[in-house]
């Protein structure tokens, strides 16, 4: 009868290559501590947001999941200052892919934001398939300097699969998704929640990370870069209310109708 063979993961054999104890190192944490990324980051341009991150920056290889109301669209002012600094590395030549946009894509404003359009590229696909499909490609031709893209409908399996090829991908690769994807299971490494607040403040919650869990919000700073502009020196030094607080409800006069007023009541023939 022949002996059972003995399989012992502290001894690999010479024709299969294992990890290295540098390489394993690297890739464990204590759940009390903030992990670390041994591949390369990109600052995000916010102190208090890098100081949150692993690597202290975006991560490449892998995905960062951005969640945030589809009546919002606030990726832009929370992304632009490392899509940026990504554009204008010397003899930068890779676009910035953006698949799926809702909106079409403000021209002045990306510009004034410091993203020359001759560097974009707007792919719009119809169908959930075919976004799926060019995100896809766009992460396996590894040719961006960055990739957004708004998939509302994609599945956990799907996500999944993204991240795995994202895994080869040196540039950063965003994922733009409705809040109420955020009871879903994900495999991105890095997912964050994203909502609006007073004074052109992004308020943020890190919900997945490579660390402890994060307690609280983070309140950006993140003004347009149109605003800053034509604000005074005082404006930004002294903010003050430069819109109404959204997330409350304003009350009505308790003599305000909650009907149509008749034609005839106002005097209307």
């Amino acid at each position: 009868m022949p002996s059972p063979a003995v399989f012992c993961p502290a001894q690999p054999s010479a024709s299969s290559p294992g990890l290295s104890a540098q390489a394993l190192h690297a890739q464990l944490w204590r759940a009390s501590h903030l992990g670390s990324n041994p591949k390369p980051c990109v600052s995000s341009g916010f102190a208090a947001l890098d100081a949150e991150l692993p690597g202290k920056g975006w991560p490449t290889h892998g995905l960062s999941e951005i969640l945030q109301d589809a009546t919002v669209h606030l990726e832009w002012r929370l992304l632009a200052p490392a899509l940026q600094a990504l554009l204008s590395e010397p003899a930068q030549s890779r676009p910035l892919l953006l698949i799926n946009p809702p909106l079409t894509p403000n021209l002045p404003g990306l510009q004034a934001s410091g993203l020359p359009p001759r560097q974009l590229v707007w792919i719009q696909a119809c169908s959930p398939q075919q976004q799926l499909w060019a995100t896809e490609q766009a992460i396996k031709a590894n040719a961006a300097a960055a990739v957004l893209a708004w998939l509302p409908q994609a599945r956990p399996e799907q996500i999944r699969r993204l991240q795995s090829h994202a895994q080869a991908s040196a540039a950063p690769v965003f994922l733009l998704r409705p809040s109420s994807a955020r009871s879903q299971s994900s495999a991105a490494p890095l997912r964050l929640a994203l909502r609006p607040g007073r004074d052109w403040c992004l308020h943020l919650h890190i919900l997945k990370r490579r660390g402890p869990c994060h307690e609280g919000e983070l309140a950006l700073q993140a003004l347009p870069a149109g605003l800053q502009q034509v604000l005074t020196p005082r404006m930004l030094s002294h903010p003050w209310p430069l819109r109404p607080d959204i997330s409350t409800t304003p009350s009505l006069p308790h003599h305000a109708l909650a009907r149509p007023a008749p034609a005839a009541a106002l005097g209307i023939a």
